[in-house]
């Protein structure tokens, strides 16, 4: 019998990543491109036949993990970070290349499924997943389900403002988390890309999720947070104790006291897991 698995797709602004992943979350196989500035659906519909053409797995589905906002279940995406898709049309895209069951969702959404399923927060049923890389998105889990709001973006912590008329944001406010945490807000604040941020960037870029966090967590009755997405991942443990120092000091009413955060337990193949995640979330077993 063939072995049985996700074809997974994750869309960002800086990669776009396919690989198979297994019915118990192992990915078997991967590939990845820098996103293009032009033509990159065209991109990634080469990337996503590679990977299935390749494949000798029974695809029962494919799951897919993409920057917002978009309209639900992925018909219309407008992906702040890729300027050419505004209500492009990715759900059918998709379902004309591939002829099978097409489930998308909000790249931060797919990210703490897969760590709700087999990463770092398992089995837990109340969590917030954070991507802090080009952007800063987010996806809550409440008593064991995906929250999705009226059209599919709810989570979206990016653009929870956490500096009264701060810096203009690409979604056109002020002061969001993202115009001041995310790796293309840190490289036009500092002039440098944020594997050379100093200690003091670091150390602010913690304490303002920490700051949204908190907020989040009043909000939703949370106390756990997972975190991955390249910015956060590449400042490491100093980036966590900080988010953790700014949820020590802030998280102070009874129900949200005691509010941890992790790293993802699935590393740089977190995206591709959660996007698999996303299929089977939605029946595809």
């Amino acid at each position: 019998m063939k072995q049985r698995g996700y074809l997974a797709i994750d869309i960002g602004g800086t990669k776009l990543a396919v690989g198979v992943v297994s019915i118990t979350g192992e990915v078997l196989s991967s590939d990845k491109v820098a996103t293009p500035q032009t033509n990159v659906w065209d991109t990634l519909r080469r990337l996503v036949k590679s990977q299935r053409d390749a494949t000798d797995v029974d695809l029962v589905g494919c799951g897919v993990g993409c920057g917002g906002p978009m309209t639900m279940h992925g018909e219309l995406v407008s992906t702040l970070h890729i300027s050419e898709w505004r209500d492009f049309p990715l759900r059918s895209s998709l379902q004309n290349l591939l002829q099978m069951p097409i489930h998308i969702d909000n790249d931060a959404k797919a990210l703490v499924l897969g760590e709700v399923w087999c990463g770092a927060v398992t089995g837990q049923t109340d969590v917030i997943g954070i991507v802090v890389s080009t952007g800063v998105g987010g996806g809550i889990v409440s008593r064991g389900k995906i929250l999705d709001g009226r059209i599919g973006n709810a989570g979206h912590i990016g653009h929870l403002i956490v500096e009264p008329d701060g810096r203009l944001c690409a979604c056109g406010s002020y002061g969001c988390l993202e115009a001041h945490t995310s790796g293309r807000s840190i490289e036009a604040i500092t002039g440098k890309p944020p594997a050379d941020a100093t200690a003091m960037v670091v150390q602010n870029t913690g304490r303002l999720v920490g700051r949204a966090l908190v907020s989040v967590g009043a909000i939703m009755d949370l106390r756990s947070a997972v975190i991955g997405g390249s910015v956060a991942l590449g400042f490491g443990k100093p980036f966590f104790d900080a988010v953790q120092n700014e949820l020590d000091r802030s998280a102070r009413i009874e129900f949200i006291r005691g509010f941890t955060v992790c790293p993802v337990g699935l590393g740089p193949l977190s995206p591709l897991v959660g996007a698999a995640a996303v299929a089977r979330n939605l029946g595809c077993r």
